[in-house]
């Protein structure tokens, strides 16, 4: 039995040889490459969370700061300043956003979402 050669002086089970060769290089590339694109996320959601970590830190140390201002818009001082602003005695170029009722409970009620959000990714990780 003679084995057929092909156009370029290959024999078949040469051809067979070389393609998987070939398969097994591209395969190996493909690894490869997919590998470095797993490290990068991986190492890219390492930093995001450090990051995220260190910034929820960050605002729970706030907190107190919060409070301040939560303390001045139940106050008397602010009902003052208020009035003062509405008598026209504050100066015009003054930036008026504590004397907002608006701006101020807007910014509490935001506060305490991101605070459960918080707790949330807490309570999360105990399920895991």
């Amino acid at each position: 039995m003679s084995r057929e050669m092909k156009p370029d002086g290959r024999s078949p089970q040469k051809e067979t040889t070389d393609s998987r060769a070939m398969r097994t290089r591209k395969e190996k590339t493909d690894n490869v490459s997919r590998i470095y694109q797993m490290e990068d996320i991986l190492d890219t959601a390492i930093r995001k969370m450090d990051e995220l970590e260190r910034k929820i830190a960050e605002y729970r140390e706030f907190q107190p700061e919060i409070r301040k201002l939560e303390a001045y818009y139940t106050s008397q001082q602010w009902k003052d300043d208020l009035a003062l602003d509405e008598a026209g005695v504050l100066p015009e170029d003054l930036k008026r956003g504590v004397l907002s009722e608006d701006g101020i409970w807007n910014m509490l009620d935001r506060n305490m979402e991101i605070l459960e959000m918080i707790n949330l990714k807490e309570k999360k990780n105990l399920m895991i």
